[in-house]
């Protein structure tokens, strides 16, 4: 039994015909909406490139624009084949078009479907990129004049400023790594000199932040230097007193802002899959209302439509027997190439 079997007058396949050219149309648009998000979600994250450890996170851009533009040539050709469909004459040019194009509409809509997952997903992947593309960079952004990374001091301190933030997972990540280059160390002081002896890394490290931590809303003048020492501060205390610093780690920020960007997208990827599904089934129905017209010459006759000519459970059984015998057919053909290349053996009798 036919899935999805309706009956259809001239008329309901003429109304099919111009909704499905309508919906072609919106699809294109929706087509060129994704292309755009593509693009802009694209921007975005070579905006961030210099703290992104791989290029796995533009993975979603690439997919959005690649679908992007196939939506737009598939529904623009599908709202071509609607519009020849009220002309019964010039519909017949497209039938056998019609099954290797809905094979091609399958795996777009699944490739779509996919998509949308993949925006959902990538927040893992994203995670570890930012953390270890802002560990580096934190760790070049004292190398003010190494070519290459002189830019990279420039670049964390505008992160911290626009996201709120500091550090990776918190202003203490400073605290771990020589942030000030060598150039503007008095090595004649006694107080460097303890730093670099104290450490077995031999590097100048110390509990400061640069001045992009700063909270500017925060009453108190930014403390920025010294945190842990209480009595290098009036009226301070380390453990208990809000520090006039970003709290959030920049890591947080970054994922968070990425993140809701790509849900956003994931949703209206999902939107649109839905509509594409939609004028995939409407397109069938049309196609095989078409093409089971009893009389060709009598177009205002009834006809029948379906999605499938057979049940889903029939259908799935018919396609994985094909799929066997096709992978039977390939073994004899290897088994007879084996054979056509063995050297038959010659007995000799003395």
């Amino acid at each position: 039994m036919a899935t999805m079997k309706t009956k259809f007058t001239q008329k309901k396949r003429v109304k099919l015909a111009q909704g499905l050219w309508l919906m072609n149309w919106f699809s294109v648009i929706a087509g060129i909406i994704l292309f755009g998000l593509g693009i802009y979600l694209k921007i975005e994250l070579r905006k961030r490139t210099e703290v992104m450890d791989d290029n796995e996170s533009h993975a979603v851009p690439n997919s959005l624009i690649l679908m992007g533009a196939l939506a737009c040539g598939l529904n623009a050709f599908a709202g071509k084949i609607c519009y020849d469909s009220l002309d019964p004459s010039k519909f017949a040019k497209w039938k056998p078009m019609l099954k290797p194009y809905m094979a091609v509409c399958i795996l777009f809509n699944f490739f779509i479907f996919f998509t949308a997952i993949l925006c959902f997903v990538m927040r893992g992947s994203l995670e570890t990129t930012l953390s270890h593309g802002l560990k580096n960079g934190m760790r070049y952004y004292k190398d003010t004049d190494t070519p290459g990374r002189c830019f990279m001091k420039k670049t964390i301190d505008l992160l911290q400023i626009e996201f709120k933030c500091c550090g990776n997972n918190g202003f203490k990540d400073w605290f771990e790594i020589q942030w000030i280059s060598n150039r503007y160390l008095d090595f004649s002081s006694k107080d460097v000199k303890d730093r670099f002896k104290s450490n077995v890394d031999g590097k100048y490290l110390l509990d400061g932040v640069p001045f992009s931590c700063c909270n500017p809303g925060s009453p108190r003048p930014c403390i920025q230097h010294q945190l842990t020492n209480n009595s290098a501060h009036y009226s301070y205390d380390y453990q208990t007193e809000e520090l006039n610093l970003w709290n959030r780690g920049c890591r947080e920020a970054l994922l968070h802002y990425y993140t809701s960007m790509m849900s956003s997208v994931g949703v209206l990827v999902f939107f649109i899959w839905i509509l594409e599904m939609t004028v995939m089934v409407g397109l069938r129905l049309l196609h095989t209302s078409l093409g089971s017209i009893s009389n060709p010459e009598d177009p205002e006759c009834e006809s029948e439509g379906w999605l499938l000519e057979k049940s889903m459970k029939e259908t799935f059984k018919s396609t994985l027997e094909k799929v066997k015998g096709f992978g039977k057919s390939n073994q004899v053909e290897a088994g007879e190439g084996e054979e056509s290349g063995k050297t038959p053996t010659v007995a000799t009798v003395s």
